[in-house]
């Protein structure tokens, strides 16, 4: 677990600086206080910057605030600052739009009850989650409600290793299992009756049945005129070297 803290003031940073985190926080409160970012900025370590309240306008200048001082390692957290906020006000999508808008990783710091918005926002594409955190959520304060507890929180790193598992390389293919699956699930073109050598193929004599270990569906207008060179039992697979 690394330690990092959300400085508030600019003496915060220095006493932060004395205890050599290697990342700072900014709070979406702050997003507007400008030399407070720059000070973040100039200790060169990465600062992660919350955008809860705010336009895409107001978040371009704290970009560019901390990238003009020499912040190579920043990140955006999309928020909404909401205590607990509701699903329908989060709208992810705003990740995106950040992420293409200003060229950094963009994550979510989850105000909602639960862990559902969490996942989403990993499977659109979330660099980083925050996610409040405590012992009790009926102890008094405003940030409780839409915290997790302990048993919650393993759950929630869980599941979104489940998700990263499950979001792949993007290539449609099928897996090594589907492959095997296929050969059950897919046809192949038979015989639909008894066939005598030298019968031409018609579409009325061929069907497509399970397995599909032999000639695909796909290929059957292919074979219909061709003559087949030996008999062929109805219900047996076509293959091509029974045809001419």
């Amino acid at each position: 677990m690394t330690f990092l803290s959300t400085p508030f003031d600019e003496p915060s940073v220095e006493l932060l600086e004395g205890l050599s985190v290697p990342a700072y926080k900014v709070s979406s409160g702050d997003l507007t206080n400008l030399p407070l970012i720059e000070q973040v900025s100039r200790t060169g370590k990465p600062v992660i910057i919350s955008t809860g309240m705010s336009t895409l306008e107001e978040v371009g200048t704290a970009v560019k605030t901390a990238q003009s001082v020499g912040c190579n390692e920043l990140m955006l957290l999309h928020c909404v600052s909401n205590y607990p906020a509701t699903p329908n006000e989060v709208n992810l999508r705003a990740m995106r739009t950040m992420e293409q808008e200003f060229a950094v990783p963009v994550g979510f710091s989850d105000h909602t009850e639960g862990i559902a918005i969490s996942l989403a926002a990993v499977a659109l594409g979330a660099a980083i989650i925050e996610k409040h955190f405590t012992l009790n959520r009926n102890l008094p304060g405003p940030d409780h409600q839409a915290s997790l507890e302990p048993m919650e929180l393993a759950t929630l790193v869980k599941e979104i290793r489940s998700v990263e598992d499950s979001l792949g390389d993007g290539c449609k293919k099928p897996t090594p299992a589907e492959i095997e699956t296929a050969k059950v699930a897919r046809r192949s073109i038979m015989a639909g009756i008894s066939l005598k050598a030298g019968t031409v193929l018609r579409r009325d004599l061929l069907v497509l049945k399970r397995p599909g270990t032999g000639l695909p569906p796909s290929m059957v207008e292919s074979l219909i005129g061709r003559r087949i060179r030996i008999d062929i039992p109805a219900g047996t697979m076509i293959k091509l070297e029974m045809l001419d």
